[in-house]
């Protein structure tokens, strides 16, 4: 179930409204002493948190099917660079991170229980209390898992957009009269402070001056999948740091391969443009950034944008133009 980036919160009672958490998205099940931690993306999550298929081992219920964010918490707040740091390739590692920055499962829905493996076709309306049951019989003595909170209050999810840091970075809305949308965009929204997107990098450009003799990267060229599966260039990104210039270039070269972007491609030189600059270099569709802008149109950003997190828990698939898509406000509601 995916989520349709929005400037406002949806207001009716229809909607309830939860916290957005800056975490990795997870379907976490359960089947006897099989537990399994899938991302967005399909990707098994399982070997880099032993902590949360143990602590899902402990739980009385035998079999389920929740919807929730893996986070870690860091202090009072939560650190998703904390939590880029577990996906490490090192068994090694990921025991010992396992223990000095152990995770949390922040569960938001329930899509199966052993007397209802169907719980998914129910609306949210009827999964909610299931989920609220669930938690105060499973969660109790288990402090890995813990509820997200939700509220039919517009004006409580007011106040959390207001109030959003610290490892919740905006407000989300869900249709209470739908089923779950598995694969769709229909029954949520996120809001939040700043519009940001998730999105292919499909090429780069190397700085027009050299940085310890070496060539760095300068911009990233960022791109967006059209419903006939085409990666178009909609922008691109130069802020990146000084000092991460060089373990960035070196972590782009190797995957330099045509034909980066299979739509519409960055353009030649322009009155704005040298031909050293206009010059990029295609990319295996691999790496996924998640960027923040202030307007989009024309299938464009409209304005360079400014990297936020690498996201290494997406797919490249899933970098649609559909994420970015949003209900047209209508002008004359505001003056009138």
């Amino acid at each position: 179930m995916e989520a349709r980036s929005v400037d406002t919160i949806p207001c009716g009672p229809q909607w309830q409204y939860e916290p957005k958490w800056d975490g990795f998205r997870c379907l976490l099940s359960r089947d006897d002493d099989n537990v399994d931690l899938r991302s967005k993306s399909g990707e098994d999550l399982a070997r880099y948190f032993p902590e949360l298929v143990e602590a899902a081992l402990k739980l009385k219920a035998a079999a389920f099917l929740l919807d929730g964010e893996i986070v870690v918490p860091h202090g009072k707040a939560l650190s998703f660079d904390d939590l880029l740091q577990r996906i490490h390739p090192a068994a090694s590692r990921i025991r010992k991170l396992s223990q000095e920055t152990p995770a949390l499962f922040l569960a938001f829905d329930l899509l199966a229980t052993t007397a209802d493996k169907a719980l998914s076709a129910q609306p949210l309306s009827k999964r909610r209390p299931v989920l609220e049951a669930f938690a105060r019989t499973q969660f109790k003595s288990n402090p890995t898992f813990r509820l997200s909170p939700a509220t039919p209050s517009h004006a409580t999810a007011k106040k959390w957009l207001a109030q959003a840091g610290g490892g919740c970075d905006g407000v989300i809305a869900k249709r209470v009269d739908l089923p779950y949308q598995s694969g769709n965009r229909d029954g949520m929204q996120k809001i939040k402070n700043f519009r940001s997107a998730d999105c292919v990098v499909g090429g780069f450009r190397y700085a027009t001056n050299k940085l310890d003799d070496k060539e760095v990267v300068g911009s990233l060229l960022l791109g967006l999948y059209d419903g006939e599966g085409l990666l178009h260039h909609v922008g691109f990104t130069s802020a990146i740091k000084r000092q991460e210039k060089l373990a960035l270039t070196a972590r782009l070269e190797p995957l330099i391969a045509k034909p980066g972007f299979t739509g519409n491609a960055p353009g030649g030189p322009s009155r704005w443009s040298t031909d050293r600059s206009a010059q990029w270099c295609p990319l295996k569709p691999k790496l996924v950034v998640e960027v923040a802008y202030d307007h989009f149109s024309g299938e464009r950003f409209r304005h360079g944008t400014s990297i936020l997190r690498w996201r290494p828990d997406k797919a490249p698939k899933q970098c649609t133009f559909d994420q970015l898509k949003q209900k047209a406000a209508d002008p004359m509601k505001l003056l009138a």
